[in-house]
């Protein structure tokens, strides 16, 4: 149910830090990844032998390794993680992380993290009770953050009432009802092109681009992890996927995509075509290797089949069509008329004039214009964001 989810598991100083061991093997089983944090003081609740056991990862403590000076990265933390998971979270934390205190890695990390954010209080009744520590869970609310509402029962003070971290095992299920929740696109069918296409001219040579496939890859991810159900159509590329939500039907020339896309199409819900299909290819392919000559030669190129457009005209009126551009002037206006002559929804634009964006990066800079001409430009970001933004923009049509 967790399969491949990224999650930092966050222990405090609480004597619900033992629990924190039964939630590691619970968010394991499920098929999370785990990686544990704890601050200094949840050293004296918890073992990390017993933590890096159970999660399969070294217990992350302190800022430095100090054997050998090696930096434990909160960035790079905060950058893998699906969903950051503080259980047992004390009140001391919790006022530092109201606050924007850092003293601790797990501070840093908490701050640095772009993904969700769940926090499981534990405490005796009269501290959470207190208008500092009730202010406090409301300034975290407000940060968008997830309160894991503590429950009633006896107490390590011998006192009986609320304050008692969650169990574990109910804390796996609201961790699943989270990520479950963000499955937006749950029972909708996409279909999605991705990089090149190669155009023989003989059996060594062909005509091709830089595509990596990076971008179209990374909307199949996104699609897939919302739930949908993805068509990935895919040229030559050297990037993976192994999500279970992704079939993959790879191909070489645009008439193999032209084909499987046409095909697959009717019964989708939806199409990105993100695919840097080649315009041309030669009228005629040599079945042996052209041997080099002094002359020059001809290669007579013809047109390719033009898919969004293909698309465009079969398209039902409970269709999505997506286009993509990529353009080195005029392109605002050139973008607008590809909406108009290929009957797409929406576009997402990449201008080679800006620094970052295109073909081969890790990053992209994109403006989506939609077929009423409201336009929205986006700053850099890495291709996973962009995604992010790309599906984001469906999900509000497709809804």
């Amino acid at each position: 149910m967790l399969k491949d989810k990224n999650i930092i598991l966050g222990i405090t100083g609480s004597i619900a830090a033992y629990k924190a061991a039964i939630l590691v093997r619970l968010l394991k089983v499920n098929g999370a990844n785990v990686k544990v944090v704890v601050t200094p003081l949840a050293k004296e609740f918890i073992t990390p032998v017993t933590l890096a056991t159970l999660s399969k990862n070294t217990v992350l403590c302190d800022f430095f390794h100090h054997d050998d000076g090696t930096w434990n990265s909160h960035v790079d933390l905060g950058l893998w993680a699906d969903l950051m998971l503080i259980a047992p979270a004390t009140a001391n934390t919790m006022a530092k992380m109201a606050n924007g205190i850092c003293d601790n890695l797990l501070l840093t990390t908490y701050l640095s993290a772009k993904c969700a954010v769940m926090i499981a209080p534990a405490m005796d009744l009269d501290m959470l009770q207190h208008p500092a520590t009730q202010k406090n869970i409301e300034t975290l609310k407000s940060f968008g953050n997830i309160i894991i509402e503590p429950e009633n029962g006896e107490l390590a003070s011998g006192l009986v009432g609320k304050g008692r971290m969650k169990e574990p095992a109910d804390i796996l299920q609201d961790v699943i009802k989270f990520f479950d929740s963000k499955k937006k696109l749950k029972n909708k069918r996409i279909l999605v092109t991705a990089g090149p296409t190669y155009e023989l001219i003989d059996p060594v040579r062909f005509i091709g681009n830089f595509s990596s496939g990076k971008m179209g890859y990374a909307i199949a991810e996104e699609l897939a992890n919302q739930g949908a159900e993805v068509e990935l159509i895919s040229g030559p590329v050297k990037v993976k996927t192994s999500h279970k939500n992704i079939r993959l039907t790879s191909v070489f020339s645009a008439e193999e995509m032209y084909e499987n896309a046409v095909k697959i199409f009717p019964n989708c819900d939806a199409a990105i075509m993100n695919a840097a299909v080649a315009d041309y290819t030669p009228k005629q392919t040599a079945n042996q290797k052209i041997k080099e000559k002094s002359a020059n030669i001809q290669i007579e190129l013809v047109p390719t089949k033009d898919i969004a457009s293909e698309l465009g005209k079969m398209k039902k009126q409970n269709q999505i069509l997506i286009g993509f551009a990529l353009e080195t002037n005029n392109e605002i206006e050139n973008a607008k008329n590809k909406i108009q002559k290929k009957n797409l929804d929406f576009i997402v634009l990449n201008s080679l004039n800006d620094s970052g964006a295109g073909f081969n990066h890790d990053t992209n800079k994109i403006t989506i214009i939609d077929k009423n001409n409201n336009i929205e430009n986006f700053e850099l970001k890495s291709k996973t964001e962009v995604a992010q933004d790309i599906v984001s923009k469906l999900h509000k049509i497709i809804g």
